[in-house]
């Protein structure tokens, strides 16, 4: 394959990625909360690709997520977890 064989190769990889909205982790709910003052602040699990609300039981907790905007999160893919609502 040529070099510019391998550019376009390359370009046509990231265009299917290239969809997905980045997200705006914050480590602390407070901080995410300023941020997003019109939205909710949700704790997104990223190895289950799951997003929890304040009140279930899984939220805040683990050391494979952060808080984000649950706009975002939505946008990006992730889904609500339906489990542990308290």
């Amino acid at each position: 394959m040529s070099v510019w064989g391998l550019g376009v190769f390359a370009l046509a990889c990231l265009a299917q990625h290239a969809d997905a909205l980045p997200l705006t982790p914050f480590r602390y709910d407070a901080r995410a909360q300023r941020h997003y003052p019109g939205d909710t602040v949700v704790w997104l699990d990223f190895r289950k690709a799951r997003y929890y609300l304040k009140g279930q039981k899984q939220y805040a907790t683990g050391f494979d997520g952060n808080f984000v905007c649950r706009n975002e999160a939505r946008a990006s893919g992730y889904r609500r977890s339906l489990l542990g609502l308290r």
